[in-house]
């Protein structure tokens, strides 16, 4: 998704255009991207966090976390292989929604408030799923180089 979509050519010129895409990229990442340096700018943290939510080894998978959300955004804002890091980041949205979040464990206002963060999760896991299925779908239909 580099150049102006193959998917939506009756889009007016103006949201064609690369920097509309690279921007709505960029505010899909910067959670991931503010996550991703807060975390490795205080690694002690980043393992507290690990070890609030029962994630073990803490150490290593703070390190994972780290290196997905910045490399995968990275690769999402790139474009090289974004179809592989939105993948990535939806999967990881899931899941991190699903430990830290486990609205069905709850109940009352904790309940509502962690059940509404885990469907706004949801549905950022789907925004990802659709820039990777995008991005295949241009991929396949682009001219051969």
């Amino acid at each position: 998704m580099s150049g102006p979509t193959v998917l939506a050519p009756t889009l007016p010129a103006f949201l064609r255009a690369p920097w509309v895409r690279r921007v709505c990229l960029l505010l899909l990442c910067s959670a991931y991207l503010q996550g991703g340096i807060d975390k490795l700018a205080d690694f002690n943290s980043a393992i507290a966090e690990m070890e609030h939510f029962g994630v073990s080894p803490a150490a290593p998978m703070a390190a994972v976390v780290i290196i997905g959300e910045l490399g995968c955004s990275l690769m999402i804002l790139t474009g090289f292989y974004r179809w592989l890091g939105a993948g990535y980041l939806a999967v990881f949205t899931v899941m991190a929604s699903a430990v830290a979040g486990p609205f069905w464990q709850m109940t009352g206002a904790a309940r509502m408030s962690a059940e509404n963060g885990f469907f706004e999760h949801l549905g950022l896991a789907g925004a990802f799923l659709l820039v990777a299925w995008l991005d295949l779908a241009e991929r396949r239909l682009a001219p051969p180089k």
